[in-house]
């Protein structure tokens, strides 16, 4: 009996040598050229202008002040001590500026839509366009960064959770936009059209960090990183429960590391996008690629999400060394439709924890089954490494089409506890199954009893 478990235990530890295929170079390689903003000495503290942390006075003036001051001396560093400030409206970005939001501080942003006015260009939904200002919005900046130990509150369950019944004409007058091709300057939303504004936007910039912040209450998505690259997210934390808020919004963004984040969110943690429908395919050279995402913990609707809005493509995605806080839908999840075309390839996922979900792996080219003419490539997907206490629905799902299959997938080492369903798997070449158990583990053959016939 002891060369028996001897035998075993070398097996093991040989197919563990075998599997291990996660491209700890090139994921080496990607956060060794992202680039942290450099900051020039100059520094301001918003009290000192005039601010009142008290939670009443609108101190938009006065960060529009200090904002301005930092470009007048080519860049500096905005501290907000303790106390709580109103903000009436945005904060706009400009290059080489760092916010400090100090430990017990607490930038609450109002909730009045025509605070957000006049439009800016943005995305809403993987549809360029003009709409109310993201709370704190970048355009075209270069080195900067959101830190300090303080909150950020959108003020986002009141006026702007009731916006949420109203936008169904604005969305769909958005899609039409954008499957027609309809210039940019006449996409103009803003008041009427009930789309919600995200609570921070980086758009055409680089060299970013967002570091040890808190953010709640947000009134749409929370962070959205929209064509912009060189991007370090790190040690952030969420409580914000709204509809539709999504943690961190990736959209044809490139060199990205997202580490050590605490989600609790009402939508997914982390959802990949890049561009919706015929926008994206005419964005295919900026798709969202080389993002790192690794130590978080989970909590919300899903884990990390890539799709649905990924026309342009996405590729070059490496999850590591994360766990759940509590339940999940889904864990993994991929996910486009033919409407989209574009693809989803290079995809590394291992050492991940799941406690309690719906679905464990969820690769789906066939999204609540819309569209038509434009299906999407799925391929050169990896899973290692997963364990998965409680499964409601179903463990692992790969669903694509008979015209265009989802291929080369790699499952080794995965282990569910306790599933209702085990694998659905249509429409799939090339899956390849390495120590993958779904349930109890099945032990030696037991011996027949002749008792029984």
């Amino acid at each position: 009996m002891k060369y028996c478990f001897l035998f075993f235990l070398l097996i093991t530890l040989n197919i563990s040598a075998q599997t291990i295929d996660f491209p700890t170079s090139k994921v080496d390689s990607i956060v060794g050229r992202i680039k942290l903003p450099v900051i020039p000495l100059y520094q301001i503290n918003v009290v000192r202008l005039g601010a009142k942390g008290d939670s009443l006075s609108d101190s938009k003036p006065v960060f529009d002040k200090a904002m301005a001051l930092c470009k007048k001396n080519k860049g500096g560093t905005i501290i907000v001590p303790k106390g709580v400030y109103k903000l009436n409206g945005p904060i706009h970005f400009v290059s080489n500026v760092k916010l400090v939001i100090e430990k017990d501080a607490k930038i609450k942003f109002s909730d009045n839509p025509d605070h957000y006015l006049p439009m800016v260009l943005t995305s809403w939904e993987g549809t360029m366009l003009y709409n109310y200002s993201p709370f704190i919005y970048a355009y075209g900046c270069t080195d900067i960064a959101i830190t300090g130990e303080g909150t950020i509150d959108g003020e986002g369950g009141n006026i702007w959770r009731s916006f949420k019944e109203k936008e169904g004409v604005g969305k769909n007058l958005s899609r039409e936009m954008n499957h027609n091709n309809v210039p940019l300057k006449d996409r103009k939303f803003g008041k009427g059209y009930f789309l919600r504004p995200q609570m921070i936007q980086f758009f055409n910039c680089e060299n970013i960090l967002v570091e040890k912040i808190r953010i709640e209450n947000s009134p749409f998505w929370c962070l959205h990183l929209l064509k912009s690259e060189s991007i370090t997210i790190r040690d952030v934390s969420y409580k914000s429960l709204n509809h539709n808020n999504d943690g961190i919004d990736p959209e044809y963004a490139k060199d990205v590391l997202i580490e050590r984040i605490t989600f609790n969110n009402g939508d997914d943690n982390i959802a990949i996008k890049a561009g919706r429908d015929y926008e994206g395919r005419a964005n295919s050279a900026t798709p969202s690629e080389n993002i790192v995402i690794r130590n978080c913990n989970f909590k919300g609707l899903h884990g990390v999400v890539l799709g649905s809005e990924m026309s342009a493509g996405i590729k070059n995605v490496y999850v590591e060394n994360c766990k759940t806080v509590g339940y999940l839908k889904r864990g993994i999840y991929l996910k486009t439709n033919a409407d989209r075309g574009g693809y989803i390839k290079n995809v590394f996922v291992r050492n991940i924890q799941l406690d309690e979900v719906e679905d464990c792996l969820y690769i789906t080219a066939n999204y609540h089954g819309e569209g038509s003419g434009y299906p999407s490539e799925i391929s050169d997907v990896s899973f290692s490494n997963i364990i998965c206490n409680k499964v409601s629905g179903t463990g692992i799902v790969i669903q694509g089409f008979p015209e265009k299959k989802v291929r080369n997938i790699s499952l080794d080492n995965i282990e569910i506890k306790s599933a209702k369903n085990a694998i659905s798997n249509t429409n799939a070449e090339n899956v390849t199954m390495n120590e993958v158990f779904i349930g109890e583990k099945a032990t030696v053959p037991t011996a027949v009893s002749l008792g029984r016939f």
